[in-house]
Parts: C-alpha cells; sequence; structure tokens
C-alpha cells in the first residue's frame, strides 16, 4: 500500500528533510522489502503450485489459491517500491506504471483481508450448519463467490486509479502522487481544502471497510467456531481452526500498526500537509514494512502448523502445504458432494 500521503507528496517533503545517504530506518525498510519479496514470491508461488495442480480442487483449497494469489502478485510489486525508496520516492516509471503499480497493490492488499474474511464464513457455515453446507457447499458455487472478495477490493481501490498520476517539481525530478489538478483551475488553498476532505473520505472509508469491517467478521466467525468446537468438543476441529486464527491474527498483528497510523493521518490530513506531525509520518514508515511482511507469512504458517510437522520433515514441503490445506480424503466435486453420504459434523469442520 503506498500510502495517500505519498501519493500527496508528504512523503516526497520527509525525504528531502533526511541527509544525504541512507539512514537507519530506510536500510532497515529496504532490507525488510527484500526479504518480503523473496519469501512471498517464492513461499505463495509453491502454496500456487500445490493448491491449483498437485491437490483435488475443492472449496478450502480454492479460497487459500486465491489468497495465495493475491500475496503473491503484491510480493512482485515490492521490487518497485523499493527502486522509488532507493531513489528517494522519485519515480522512473511512466504515468500508466503509476497507476497500474498504485492500484495492483491496494487491490491485492485489499483482496487479502476480504478473502480471509471470506474462508471465516465459509468454515463458520460448515461448523454450524453441516447439513446446509453439505447440500448446498458446492465448488460450482465457490468460483461465483470468491469473486465478489476481488470486485470489492477494486471498486476500493478505484480512487488510486483516478487521482494517482506522474508530478514534476521544479528541479525536474517526477513523482508518483496526487492528482490535485483534478479539480480543475482552483486555487491552491482550494485545491489543498479539496485533497485534505478527499484523504479524509478514503481513508476512514478504507479503514471502515477495508479493514475494521472485516476484521470484525472474522473475529465473530472463529469466536462462535470456538464455541462450538468446545461445546461439542470436535477435537478434529482444532487443527482447522488454529490454522484460520493463525492466518487471521497474523493479518491483524501485522496490519493494525499501519492502519491506525493511517486513520490518523487522515483525520489530522491538513495538519499534516503543514508538517506539523512528522511523527505520523515517521510511524507509518516504520509500521509499513511489518504490514507488508504479512504478504510472505501465510506460506510458513500453513507448513508449522499443519498436522505432523515435526513428523514429516524429511517429506517435501509441497508434500506438507497439500496436508495443511488438504479439505477432506475424497475428492470434491459437484456431483459428488451431492451424492455422496453426509460427513459427520467434524467432518465438515475440517473442510
Amino acid at each position: 500500500l503506498d500510502t495517500r500521503f505519498r501519493r500527496a507528496g508528504l512523503e516526497r517533503k520527509l525525504s528531502l528533510m533526511m541527509e544525504t545517504g541512507y539512514t537507519a530506518p530506510e536500510i532497515f525498510t529496504l532490507v525488510t522489502y527484500g526479504i518480503t519479496c523473496v519469501l512471498g514470491i517464492m513461499g505463495n508461488a509453491l502454496v500456487i503450485w500445490v493448491a491449483g495442480f498437485r491437490m483435488a480442487r475443492t472449496v478450502t483449497t480454492l479460497c487459500y489459491l486465491n489468497l495465495a494469489l493475491a500475496d503473491f502478485f503484491f510480493s512482485a510489486t515490492l521490487p518497485f517500491l523499493m527502486v522509488v525508496l532507493s531513489m528517494r520516492a522519485k519515480w522512473p516509471y511512466g504515468l500508466v506504471l503509476c497507476k497500474l503499480y498504485n492500484i495492483m497493490i491496494d487491490t491485492n492488499l485489499f483482496a487479502s483481508v476480504f478473502l480471509i474474511a471470506f474462508i471465516a464464513l465459509d468454515r463458520c457455515i460448515c461448523v454450524l450448519h453441516p447439513v446446509w453446507a453439505q447440500n448446498h457447499r458446492t465448488l460450482s458455487l465457490a468460483k461465483k463467490v470468491i469473486i465478489v472478495p476481488w470486485i470489492l477490493a477494486l471498486l476500493l481501490s478505484l480512487p488510486v486509479l483516478i487521482f494517482s498520476t506522474t508530478v514534476t517539481d521544479d528541479n525536474g525530478d517526477i513523482y508518483c502522487s496526487f492528482n490535485t489538478d483534478f479539480w480543475g483551475d482552483i486555487s491552491e488553498e482550494e485545491k489543498l481544502q479539496k485533497l485534505v476532505t478527499s484523504l479524509k473520505i478514503i481513508g476512514i472509508n478504507r479503514f471502515v471497510i477495508g479493514f475494521t469491517l472485516p476484521m470484525s467478521i472474522i473475529a465473530i466467525c472463529y469466536g462462535l467456531i470456538a464455541t462450538k468446537i468446545r461445546n461439542k468438543s470436535m477435537s478434529k476441529s482444532h487443527h482447522s481452526l488454529r490454522v484460520l486464527t493463525a492466518v487471521g491474527a497474523s493479518f491483524f498483528i501485522c496490519w493494525f500498526p499501519l492502519q491506525l497510523c493511517l486513520f490518523l493521518a487522515t483525520r489530522c490530513a491538513r495538519a499534516v500537509s503543514e508538517e506539523k506531525y512528522n511523527i505520523i509520518l515517521l510511524l507509518t514508515s516504520l509500521t509499513r514494512p511489518l504490514a507488508f511482511f504479512n504478504s510472505c507469512l501465510n506460506p510458513m504458517l500453513y507448513v508449522f502448523l499443519g498436522r505432523d510437522f515435526r513428523k514429516r520433515m524429511i517429506h517435501s514441503l509441497p508434500a506438507i502445504l497439500e496436508r495443511a490445506l488438504t479439505e477432506d480424503s475424497a475428492p470434491t466435486t459437484d456431483t459428488a458432494t451431492k451424492s455422496a453420504s453426509p460427513p459427520t459434523e467434524a467432518e465438515l469442520q475440517e473442510m
């Protein structure tokens, strides 16, 4: 997520305040991005290969496949961000890539949290309504519904496509920033006021719709699942809940600090633009690497939280991932789902 404040040129002001040479926070950020990029591309590519080509296509593998795709494409954009950071926010790639880069980052990041919420809802339905899930939870339906998180993510990212543009300063340096000429020929004060208002609206909507709402859905679903499992003593479902809880918790831990900083920055957009709260920009820069690191965590969680991981260390990583992501022992098709004998409640929770 290339923050909306960098698009407004505020991060550029912070960069100009720094001395020549890389500071410790900049070095830390670049190293973290490099590690995240390598682990994210390799780990998510492995999950895509296992879930997409080695395993039977089920509702569960379809969900995790889409989540891995979102994290993979985000990780693949990090080299561009690293180049921009090393050039002190200068943008060498042109207008088209400026828009594509920002919308790819935003869409894939929002898709990640929406997909995690979608997976949580799916698990919750399987646990609370196993008979309904047996009759209606089909792969064909999942293929249609799985598009919804991507559409929501794209819609939430549309302001980036509209407002992102390249800006040339007095020194001839080009930046991928916020289009302040969008409102036409008005005074600089009016542009600033409209910019601040737009940033506040976008920031609040993203914090509420793009983070708070899906995380609330995840928390509620996990709470309901945990209660049902505890009440029914469904020990076989503990593995599924453990993996899902780890995925949701890691996303919250990694992303909440940055989301909070961005929310505070939007609430104080005018003051930040006047460089009165540079601490917010600094905290945003420091919490962003942690948020981005989440894109490479899920494959590691699948591996280390997979059943009997220590006993399976001698096996290949694909085998471990296949067991961690597996839905059930039988292949899932629309016909088989409806014709097979009804599974037990515990079996549905494992799905």
